[in-house]
């Protein structure tokens, strides 16, 4: 057993997660991730709390996709229903085999199963925006994902490790220092009504957020973290978008992507690569057409795309913007069964400004009391 696995674990369990005793946790995740489930598993009994653990073949998914009816897809299943009413916290590890085992799924397909998971996605949005459900999601490393990053496992599990600041004696007094930046960001842009992002390869996207919450994640619910965002006025966004880095949804890939935003919604969508899907991501229910988050990358220790959405949006000196379902603790309020998130690089030329304020350029930002490079 990788030692790290443990400071892992004790991270999640007692920093991201804030597991209590008493609490009803569920654990899930592929087999691949078994290794960290028995970490996380032990770390939660240390805690004094009850764990569930869930582990699915990933070949399960695969079967369903493959062999399922239209009704086997969108159904709604009531135990999943009753598990996110009941569980204090949910703790999910994302890992595979094969990242692309489902790169040859009919997006129709794909987009029935989010529509299956609907209600069951918008409950657990809402009972998190509620505060009586507690979530940690964090990335096993394993050999698909290494191979994605193009690193060995070996580079690939540094990587991993060193993102959630697992190198240093108190990875948790590091997440604080972050946070404590990140709040004064998320501050400051709570009072404005305009964001606004430029960049030399072709962005230029406008967004009203003006009474919006600006949520300050800082090693709680994703780990590893680093961002702060809010969900845009439905209405409000206007511009167009060319995002940096291949965007991966359900172990599908779409690159080259160029969305157009016109009062709110996606008028025009293109992608060099993957468009078929893309588009039919985005026309699987009313609301995937509209953003449902916006948020600034602000983790340092992040510098690399992966082909990882945990760590590609974190990555200092970006922002991403998610096509979908908004949190609802942000103030947004577009529902979909679509949440997919999308980053464009900002430190090649890319500037941020607020209500016409210049406050980020070339990734950087210019007020030294926000998150920086390290050092």
């Amino acid at each position: 057993m990788d030692p790290r696995y443990e400071k892992l674990a004790q991270v999640i369990v007692q920093y991201s997660a804030k597991v209590k005793p008493g609490q009803l946790v569920r654990i899930t995740g592929s087999t691949t991730t078994e290794p960290l489930i028995v970490s996380l598993y032990r770390e939660v009994v240390r805690a004094g709390a009850h764990g569930e653990v869930a582990i699915v073949p990933e070949e399960c998914r695969r079967i369903l996709l493959d062999e399922g009816s239209d009704e086997q897809l969108t159904y709604e299943s009531p135990i999943a229903q009753h598990m996110v009413e009941t569980i204090d916290c949910s703790i999910s590890l994302w890992g595979q085999k094969n990242s692309k085992a489902l790169s040859s799924v009919p997006p129709p397909k794909t987009a029935l199963m989010s529509q299956g998971r609907r209600v069951y996605f918008n409950r657990f949005l809402a009972r998190a925006g509620e505060g009586t459900l507690n979530w940690c999601g964090t990335q096993f490393p394993c050999e698909s994902s290494a191979q994605d990053a193009e690193m060995s496992l070996t580079e690939y599990e540094d990587f991993v490790f060193r993102s959630g600041f697992l190198y240093e004696d108190d990875p948790v007094a590091m997440w604080k220092k972050l946070s404590v930046g990140q709040q004064k960001l998320a501050d400051f842009l709570m009072t404005k009504k305009e964001l606004r992002f430029v960049t030399p390869q072709g962005t230029d996207l406008t967004l009203g957020i003006e009474g919006r919450k600006w949520i300050n994640c800082d090693g709680h619910e994703n780990f590893p973290d680093g961002e702060v965002f809010t969900g845009p006025i439905e209405t409000a966004t206007q511009g167009t978008v060319k995002y940096s880095f291949p965007a991966v949804h359900g172990g599908r890939e779409s690159d080259g992507i160029e969305l157009t935003f016109q009062d709110g919604r996606v008028v025009d969508a293109k992608a060099a690569k993957g468009e078929e899907f893309l588009l039919g991501m985005l026309d699987q229910d009313p609301g995937a057409r509209v953003l449902g988050e916006i948020a600034i990358g602000t983790n340092y220790a992040i510098q690399q795309y992966t082909k990882n959405t945990l760590f590609d949006e974190k990555i200092g000196g970006t922002f991403h913007a998610a096509v979908g379902a908004a949190y609802p603790e942000s103030g947004g309020t577009n529902q979909s069964g679509l949440h997919w998130d999308m980053v464009c690089d900002l430190r090649q030329g890319g500037q941020i400004f607020v209500d016409g304020e210049l406050i980020s350029e070339n990734g950087k930002f210019l007020n030294p009391e926000f998150p920086q490079p390290l050092g």
